[in-house]
């Protein structure tokens, strides 16, 4: 049973694709292609390597979270680093290219200066998964060529016409981490050095540039949840998987035993959506009668 995986953003709650992953195995899935924004970009991309979900969970459960967004020298203007996410992914990956995944592979960034999706599926793994990461704000714009990019989330949150494109006649199963409008969520932590003292990181907290940065990303998130569904009803994926982990912000040390379990948790519960899409019926219907965006 042959399936494509769109796998979206999220950051902290990335980790619940890994356990996607692991349920698909399990029940005798075969991902033939995977496309990824942001976090879904560094679990698909480490996917596509050859990584498994249980080495992929021993490594991130390892893993000092509160060193992955230091600042590096020669970062441009933001918040916070990618210099720890890079040194992670150079260990993980090294110089990889797309062309050298054992799957077909895509990620998506945004070019700021002309406004438009790029999808990223040539060249250095590394430097395309740290486009696709970069929050606006909050991470520095990644320059790939002639584009400066940033986090594909900003027009993609969930590739799955990406995704389609890789495997056009397979199932696309799309893994949402945005929860669904009208429901609260839980956004940013920012997170300060911890050799900064807890007291001075409380103050700067009630800061008014941190007040007001928290009023924009909310509102930034409205847009971005609107997005996201508007999407899904356009791009019309086979299969969505939302894994329960609206408590969780964007930058949250987590427990990543938890988080990937959750994603397990919710694809187990749409397995019976799953088993009807990859029947043949449903199968030639993709064929012969594709969505509109297909045609």
């Amino acid at each position: 049973m042959d399936i494509t995986l769109a796998l979206g953003g999220g950051g902290s709650r990335g980790y619940s694709h890994i356990g996607v992953l692991r349920c698909l195995e399990r029940e005798g899935y075969r991902v033939r292609a995977v496309a990824g924004t942001s976090a879904g970009g560094v679990v698909g991309t480490l996917y596509a390597a050859g990584y498994t979900p249980d080495e992929m969970e021993a490594k991130f459960t390892k893993l000092d979270q509160t060193k992955l967004f230091g600042r590096s020298s020669g970062e441009g203007p933001s918040i916070l680093g990618l210099g720890g996410a890079a040194r992670l992914l150079e260990e993980l990956l090294g110089d990889l290219t797309f062309e050298k995944l054992e799957l077909p592979c895509a990620v998506v960034a945004v070019d700021i200066k002309s406004a438009q999706e790029v999808v990223l599926q040539e060249g250095c793994v590394v430097d395309a998964v740290l486009a696709s990461s970069a929050v606006p704000a909050i991470f520095p714009p990644q320059q790939i060529g002639k584009h400066q990019l940033v986090d594909g989330a900003t027009l993609d949150p969930v590739p799955v016409s990406v995704a389609r494109s890789l495997a056009p006649n397979l199932p696309t199963v799309a893994v949402v981490l945005t929860p669904l409008l009208g429901r609260e969520r839980n956004l940013l932590s920012l997170r300060f050095p911890s050799r900064i003292p807890a007291p001075i990181v409380e103050r700067l907290s009630h800061l008014r540039l941190a007040q007001a940065l928290n009023i924009y990303i909310q509102a930034t998130d409205a847009g971005a949840r609107m997005l996201t569904e508007l999407r899904l009803k356009l791009d019309d994926p086979d299969v969505i998987v939302r894994p329960d982990v609206e408590g969780i912000g964007l930058l949250d040390t987590v427990d990543v035993h938890k988080v990937i379990r959750l994603g397990e948790e919710a694809m187990e519960a749409v397995l019976p959506d799953l088993k009807r899409a990859t029947t043949w019926p449903n199968r030639l219907r993709r064929k012969y009668f594709p969505t509109r965006q297909e045609k």
